[in-house]
């Protein structure tokens, strides 16, 4: 990540109790979609905490698992993934996370995978 790449977009992060509460599931449904990659999270809180732009209307942003996954695939952390989706990405005009909450999924994905 470097130096210009600081987050932009301002966020609450949800904790797990958070998470159960915005999402409508149980906690052992929560920790699977961690697992699966539907959603990312990050400990930089001090406790485990998913940035709230990552879910809509109650679930995980739809778009949001392949992007993690192209990241993690290019070698990216955790943070390092959250920190680029709410950075500004000047190839995309805006920060990743409010490109794919504009349904620009794939204009999102082909910058990613430009950083492997």
């Amino acid at each position: 990540m470097t130096e210009e790449s600081v987050p932009v977009v301002e966020t609450a992060w949800l904790t797990m109790p958070d998470l159960v509460e915005v999402l409508g599931e149980p906690l052992g449904r929560v920790r699977r979609l961690l697992d699966d990659r539907h959603l990312i999270g990050s400990k930089r809180t001090g406790v485990f905490a998913v940035p709230e732009v990552f879910v809509v209307d109650g679930a995980p942003l739809g778009s949001l698992r392949g992007t993690i996954i192209v990241l993690q695939d290019a070698g990216f952390s955790d943070d390092e993934v959250i920190d680029w989706l709410l950075a500004d990405e000047e190839s995309i005009g805006a920060a990743p996370i409010e490109a794919l909450r504009r349904g620009r999924k794939a204009e999102v994905r082909r910058v990613a995978q430009t950083l492997a």
